[in-house]
């Protein structure tokens, strides 16, 4: 697998690693009150491709919590925007101002924004559920995809495609490099995203249970108590997303279940139910965004040490089927 079985504290080639300059083919997702400047600057000076999530922010904390990561580290990051974010056109504006060379989209059609970032020296990475997707964002003009599977937490699409049927397909419709995501918090994971195509790993979840994430203690510890099966996708009918079963997650379950309307299901939901969840911490009433593979993670423990931890399991498992051939 070209010079994928260097010494895991060697920098690995991969389309990815020299598209960002980065040593590793990891990019720890944009989450949404998980992923400020702390988390983002940590993945980064570890070796990986650190994301400040902004949907969750207004324009002078994005502008803030930039300036904090350009501080905290010399090496590449980037930040994820959320397309559908209200306040977008200040987003991108800052983005631009403050010189970050790194843009992750998501939730909204690539052509809105991605010649326009382009044009001012910036590295443009789309999210997509689907083949359909994947190709619209190549004749965008992005620089790389990234196909999440059904398996990951927060926003999903409404394919339910799952990360091993969805990689090889994107990776076969497409000619620029793919990123995968979606169940991936180990090195044998990412492993197998590279059996299919890959060129780097998308982790969310396992970053979430880090010191460095801005999630709330209370989410961090439901995170690493998850067990098999505690996760499932709800709201389907407004824009799908992956929770842990709580309190508010049964009153929509049942709401669905009934056929509650959309405008019952948005009643429901409210305002700023994932900031009291996650950010907040309450665990009753809060919105808890996680993906499947948080049934795997049962210790908080610093960025820095997962990064190693991935990439010492992976080259593990490459030289093991290296071994088998």
């Amino acid at each position: 697998m070209r010079n994928l079985l260097n010494n895991c504290g060697s920098k690995m080639t991969t389309k990815i690693t020299e598209l960002f300059n980065i040593k590793y083919p990891i990019i720890q997702a944009g989450m949404i009150w998980c992923s400020g400047w702390e988390l983002a600057s940590a993945v980064s000076n570890a070796g990986g491709l650190g994301l400040i999530g902004s949907g969750s922010m207004y324009p002078d904390v994005l502008r803030d919590q930039i300036q904090k990561c350009k501080k905290a580290t010399s090496k590449p990051f980037g930040v994820n925007v959320p397309l559908l974010y209200p306040n977008i056109e200040e987003h991108i504006k800052i983005i631009i101002e403050e010189g970050v060379k790194i843009v992750f989209t998501s939730a909204g059609n690539p052509k809105t924004w991605t010649s326009h970032l382009k044009q001012h020296g910036i590295t443009v990475v789309h999210v997509v559920s689907a083949v359909k997707f994947a190709l619209k964002c190549q004749e965008a003009g992005v620089d790389a995809i990234v196909a999440e599977g059904f398996e990951a937490g927060g926003h999903n699409g409404r394919e339910e495609t799952t990360t091993l049927v969805l990689i090889p397909q994107v990776v076969k419709s497409v000619s620029i490099p793919v990123i995968a995501a979606g169940g991936i918090g180990s090195g044998s994971q990412m492993a197998a995203a590279f059996a299919l195509g890959a060129e780097a790993a998308q982790i969310g979840s396992r970053f979430v249970a880090t010191p460095e994430s801005s999630a709330h203690i209370n989410f961090k510890n439901a995170v690493i108590n998850t067990n098999e099966g505690d996760t499932q996708l709800a709201l389907k009918q407004l824009t799908p997303v992956r929770l842990l079963k709580n309190k508010f997650f049964k009153q929509v379950n049942e709401a669905e279940l009934r056929g509650a309307s959309v405008e019952e299901l948005t009643t429901l939901l409210g305002r700023a139910r994932a900031k009291k969840g996650m950010f907040e911490g309450d665990l009753e009433e809060g919105e808890l965004e996680i993906g499947q593979v948080s049934a795997s993670i049962k210790e908080i423990k610093p960025a820095a040490d997962i990064v190693e931890e991935i990439m010492k399991d992976f080259t593990d498992t490459i030289n093991r089927l290296k071994k088998l051939a």
